[in-house]
């Protein structure tokens, strides 16, 4: 099949806007925390919707768009998925977690309880696709896993635009969304997501981020 493209233009800047825009950003993604106290206070509709289909503008591999984002907001669903996962949790911060790992959450706070995933108005759960089934054929997908990491970057920072909070959340494993959610056997559960606003009182550790020349080597 024989592309087809289209005409693209992108609006640019001068030197010195392009360097304050990138200030501004950087100052704006700087502020952005994981949070584990949500306001009960509901989250529209619509802005649920607008923030994932921000996220499935992420470039993919074949442009597949390897990805279901199933959204929760179900009060006894939520209980259900806060149960198998902190019974998931529970093996993991009593067996399953090296010493070391523990030692390095041990600052955080963590445990194995989740009340977050009930807490938190709406539950975002990210699923991959390895393949698509198309007419019961299947046809594969490619880069899967950077496809979908991708477009969940995309969709904490559509998250924190709107002036909400989330959590990156990984239960391990995580197969028990699969039979909650029942979801095809194409799909695997990559992250699961509480979204909401910040409780009244968040608290939140006070972590520093790695400088530049941590993260950055230039090559002339």
């Amino acid at each position: 099949m024989e592309a087809k493209f289209i005409s693209y233009r992108k609006e640019s800047y001068s030197e010195i806007e392009t360097i304050i825009r990138s200030i501004e950003h950087l100052d704006y993604m700087n502020k952005r925390r994981t949070v584990r106290d949500f306001s009960s206070k509901p989250i529209p509709k619509q802005i649920i919707e607008n923030i994932i289909m921000a996220a499935s503008t992420a470039p993919s591999g074949a442009h597949k768009q390897p990805w279901t984002f199933c959204v929760v907001t179900n009060p006894e669903l939520k209980s259900k998925i806060k149960a198998a996962a902190e019974e998931e949790e529970y093996e993991s911060y009593n067996g399953r977690m090296p010493k070391d790992w523990l030692e390095d959450l041990s600052y955080l706070g963590t445990d194995w309880h989740k009340p977050f995933l009930e807490n938190a108005p709406a539950l975002i759960i990210v699923f991959k696709k390895s393949y698509d089934l198309i007419n019961g054929q299947k046809r594969n997908n490619y880069y899967v896993t950077e496809s979908v990491g991708l477009a969940c970057g995309f969709l904490l920072e559509a998250i924190h635009y709107c002036g909400l909070v989330a959590l990156t959340h990984t239960p391990s494993p995580m197969n028990f969304l699969i039979k909650l959610l029942e979801r095809p056997e194409n799909e695997k559960p990559f992250l699961l997501i509480p979204i909401g606003y910040p409780a009244e009182n968040t608290m939140v550790p006070d972590l520093k981020r790695k400088v530049e020349n941590e993260v950055i080597k230039f090559f002339k």
